[in-house]
C-alpha cells in the first residue's frame, strides 16, 4: 500500500510497502509523480521483478568514478592515463549527477561537447568506453541491478585512425664552407642528426629493427635479452600475454653497447620522454631540412612565393609520430617473414589487426612481378 505525505509548501513524499519487499521511499515535486511513481513499483513487486533503485538514485556519477578508480583502475597497467580520463570526467557537471539520472541524451550531448572542444574521435570513443564500463560495474557488483547502460543507446564518434605513414627520402642540403652540399638522407638519420637525446638515436633504430612498441622498448630489461640466441623476451604487452622478440644483428649491437643501468633496465629513457625527444628532434631535423631547401631553390632562381609554396607542400619530415616506426619495422620485416610468423613477432592476435601495420610500397611490390 502506497503511503503519501505533503512535505513542506511543494514537495510529496511516497512510501511503499509489500510483504517479502524492502520499504521504498522517494519525494517528487507534485503529487501526480509521486502517484505514478507508487503505482510502477506497486505493479513491479507484485509482478515479481521488482529491483531497487535506491543505490543508483543515491551514487553521484562522481562518486561512482572514484569507486570504480579504486576497485578497477588501480589494477590495470595503463591506470595513469586512465585516472587523468577519470580526474577530467569528474570536473564536468554531469558528475553531479546521479547514476539512475544520466540518460543516452546526456551522453550523446557530452560526446558532441567534447568532439566540439577539439578532441580525436579515438579520444571520446576511449571516454565513452570507459563511462560504460562504469555503469557495467556499478550494475553487476555494486547492487544497482536496476541500472541500464545509456552509453548503448547512442552512436559512438566515427573513427579513421588507420595510418600508412613510412618512412621518407630527400635530397638534403646544408651550407658548409659558404657551399651547399647535397646529402640523400631518410626521416630517421636526420631525426638522429638532430636529437637533443644522447640516446634517442639508439632508440630509433632499435624501434626500427624490432617493430616493439614504445613502453616495450623503455621496459626491455637485459635480463631478458639474449645476445647469444639474439632474442629478446617481452613477459607483459599489451594485449596482456608474453612474447619473444628476434633481434637483428643491429638491435643486439645496440644493447651490448648501450651502457648498463642499476634497474637493469636497457634504455634508461621513459615513454613520455621518448616521445618528447623524438618530437624535439623531427622539429629541429624539419628547421633545418626547410633551411637547406630554401638556399637551394633560391639559387636555382626560384622566387620567394615559389619557394613557400614548394616547401609547404613538401611532406619530408611531416606527420611522423613514433609509433609510426612499429609501421616502418613491420612492413620491413614483412618482407622477410610469412604473416603468421610475423604475427608472433608484433604481438598483434590477428592478422586482421596485423594488416594495419603492414604497408608495402607499390613499387616494391612492382619488383616483385618481374
Amino acid at each position: 500500500m502506497a503511503t503519501l505525505r505533503k512535505r513542506g509548501p511543494s514537495q510529496w513524499q511516497v512510501q511503499v510497502r509489500r510483504k517479502g519487499w524492502p520499504l521504498q521511499t522517494k519525494t517528487f515535486n507534485t503529487q501526480a509523480e509521486a502517484k505514478t511513481w507508487a503505482t510502477m513499483i506497486e505493479r513491479e513487486m507484485d509482478a515479481g521483478v521488482f529491483v531497487s533503485r535506491n543505490e543508483a538514485e543515491s551514487t553521484s556519477f562522481s562518486k561512482a568514478l572514484e569507486t570504480y578508480a579504486r576497485e578497477v583502475t588501480s589494477k590495470k597497467r595503463s591506470s595513469a592515463s586512465e585516472l587523468s580520463r577519470i580526474q577530467t570526467m569528474q570536473r564536468h557537471p554531469l558528475a553531479l549527477r546521479s547514476l539512475a539520472s544520466i540518460r543516452g541524451a546526456d551522453l550523446a550531448n557530452y560526446r558532441d561537447e567534447r568532439l566540439a572542444e577539439g578532441l580525436a574521435p579515438a579520444t571520446v570513443r576511449r571516454e565513452l568506453a570507459l563511462i560504460s564500463h562504469v555503469f557495467t560495474i556499478a550494475r553487476k557488483e555494486w547492487r544497482m541491478e536496476s541500472l541500464s547502460n545509456p552509453v548503448e543507446l547512442i552512436r559512438q564518434p566515427s573513427v579513421d585512425d588507420a595510418r600508412d605513414r613510412r618512412i621518407l627520402s630527400a635530397d638534403v642540403w646544408t651550407l658548409e664552407n659558404d657551399e651547399l652540399v647535397c646529402e640523400h638522407l631518410d626521416e630517421l638519420e636526420m631525426i638522429c642528426r638532430h636529437s637533443r637525446s644522447a640516446e634517442l638515436p639508439q632508440i630509433v633504430r632499435f624501434a626500427v629493427e624490432t617493430g616493439m612498441r614504445r613502453s616495450e622498448i623503455s621496459g626491455l630489461l637485459r635480463a631478458n635479452a639474449d645476445l647469444k640466441k639474439r632474442t629478446a623476451l617481452l613477459p607483459i604487452t599489451k594485449n596482456g600475454s608474453s612474447r619473444g622478440v628476434p633481434l637483428s644483428s643491429r638491435a643486439a649491437a645496440i644493447i651490448e653497447n648501450q651502457p648498463k643501468l642499476e634497474d637493469g633496465r636497457v634504455f634508461k629513457s621513459q615513454p613520455d620522454t621518448i616521445t618528447k625527444a623524438f618530437l624535439d628532434a623531427l622539429n629541429d631535423a624539419r628547421n633545418a631540412y626547410e633551411e637547406g631547401l630554401e638556399l637551394h631553390l633560391k639559387s636555382e632562381g626560384l622566387k620567394p612565393g615559389q619557394v613557400a609554396d614548394r616547401i609547404a607542400i613538401d611532406p619530408f619530415l611531416l606527420d611522423l609520430r613514433f609509433h609510426d616506426l612499429r609501421h616502418e619495422a613491420t612492413s620491413r620485416l614483412a618482407e622477410i617473414f610469412p604473416l603468421h610468423e610475423l604475427t608472433k613477432i608484433t604481438g598483434h592476435q590477428d592478422t586482421r589487426m596485423l594488416m594495419r601495420y603492414y604497408h608495402p610500397r607499390a613499387e616494391d611490390l612492382a619488383k616483385k612481378l618481374g
